[in-house]
């Protein structure tokens, strides 16, 4: 539910940033300023703020009014789907951020407080989130969500102040499972859903961009080895033994090693090519991949 709402706002907060003109009008447009621009930074502002909240008052009326209410509580969630729903609050923290310190950049306004302001994007709006939970009866405050939020939110800043860009990104990759099927209310009914629901079939990436650690040598700029985690056999947050059918598949962590590619190291003369690059390079591209798991080795020639 949470990962819904955060990658429609994620959407909607690039998309009041490349509202569509002709083509050297655009161009100009999206152009980061080389000082600070008011009007940028203001409409960034009011953007964010106004979506921020239209969010939070739609999630509360829309999806908090079909549960009951609750004194506020806290809730251990840590133990549920293999760790699969932390690691989607990294990538979402991350995400977030790294879009707000980017618009914040396009708007001209300093480093320090793109960090202060605009990394911090993810980790205030998926907290102000948690909170909603913890007034729910059906769900609660998870303080491993607000680790997994502040991970992601400390990622990027870290790379940030350590080496001024970022030479590791958080990345997803997706594909269809035989699992949505058979609990679709949980692992979500069709494509869509199951892109934002189903644990089984989705992997996370800690993407490391070779050139930036090794500069004296010709590695291309744009390649990266990626390593990944993922998990299956999931049909519910945890096993259910009095529930044979929940109980029928084995759930196992997945590891993976792949090459990837970093989309924003590809040179172009396009603002509105690297504004594109940028958007897309959060999803993993597919290649040749090592996965082990449950004391296998397996190569998948395309792995997503």
């Amino acid at each position: 539910m949470v990962k819904w709402l955060s990658f429609i706002y994620l959407f909607f907060t690039v998309f009041t940033s490349t509202a569509s003109f002709s083509q050297s009008k655009l161009n100009a447009f999206l152009t980061p300023s080389d000082t600070l621009n008011k009007s940028r930074r203001n409409v960034v502002v009011i953007s964010e703020t106004t979506l921020a909240s239209m969010s939070l008052i739609g999630l509360n009326q829309l999806w908090y009014s079909d549960y009951d209410r609750s004194k506020f509580h806290t809730l251990n969630d840590n133990n549920e789907w293999l760790q699969m729903d932390k690691m989607g609050h990294v990538f979402t923290s991350y995400q977030l951020g790294r879009v707000g310190a980017n618009v914040l950049n396009w708007s001209g306004v300093r480093k320090k407080d793109q960090l202060l302001y605009g990394a911090t994007l993810g980790f205030g709006f998926l907290t102000a989130v948690e909170v909603l939970d913890g007034f729910s009866k059906e769900w609660g405050f998870s303080w491993g969500d607000v680790l997994a939020n502040a991970t992601g939110t400390g990622l990027y800043i870290s790379q940030e102040l350590l080496w001024k860009e970022q030479r590791i990104d958080v990345k997803y990759s997706f594909h269809q499972t035989k699992y949505a099927s058979q609990n679709p209310e949980k692992l979500g009914e069709g494509l869509l859903e199951e892109i934002l629901k189903d644990y089984n079939g989705q992997t996370y990436w800690l993407s490391v961009n070779l050139h930036s650690f090794l500069k004296e040598t010709k590695i291309p700029k744009w390649l990266n080895v990626a390593v990944g985690y993922g998990a299956e056999g999931m049909l519910k947050g945890t096993e259910d033994i009095d529930n044979q059918l929940l109980t029928s598949y084995n759930r196992e962590r997945q590891f993976y090693l792949s090459f990837d590619v970093n989309l924003e190291k590809i040179k172009t003369n396009s603002p509105l090519l690297r504004s594109v690059f940028s958007i897309f390079n959060m999803i993993k591209m597919p290649f040749p991949t090592l996965e082990l798991s449950n004391k296998k080795c397996v190569f998948h020639l395309f792995y997503y």
